[in-house]
């Protein structure tokens, strides 16, 4: 596929447009991702402590990467919480005497 061929969409960051090679089963996920960032940048100009659009970015970016990580912090929280109660659980089935089954038939 060349370069010419390959699908197209256009973004808006900060009230530039941008042309992206993006595949067309992923648009709606690149407008997404595109009105995110957009909102975090434009947040960070409308603060006016950041100028220039390149520093904008760049503090979107680590923004939102902090924002990620902290997610992914606490995803990874939830499961080890998750994997403790099965745990519990587990450990509680297997007490549990094998005649009580019997008196519930």
């Amino acid at each position: 596929m060349t370069d010419a061929s390959r699908p197209t969409i256009e973004i808006t960051l900060l009230g530039r447009p941008y042309v992206i090679a993006c595949p067309p089963d992923q648009e709606d996920d690149l407008k997404r991702a595109a009105r995110y960032l957009d909102r975090a940048m434009n947040g960070i100009h409308a603060q006016g402590k950041v100028q220039g659009a390149e520093r904008i970015a760049i503090m979107a970016a680590l923004n939102i990467t902090h924002e990620l990580l902290e997610a992914l912090d606490n995803q990874r929280e939830g499961e080890a919480s998750l994997s403790r109660v099965n745990e519990r659980l587990e450990n509680a089935l297997a007490n549990v005497p094998s005649n009580a089954n019997d008196a519930t038939t």
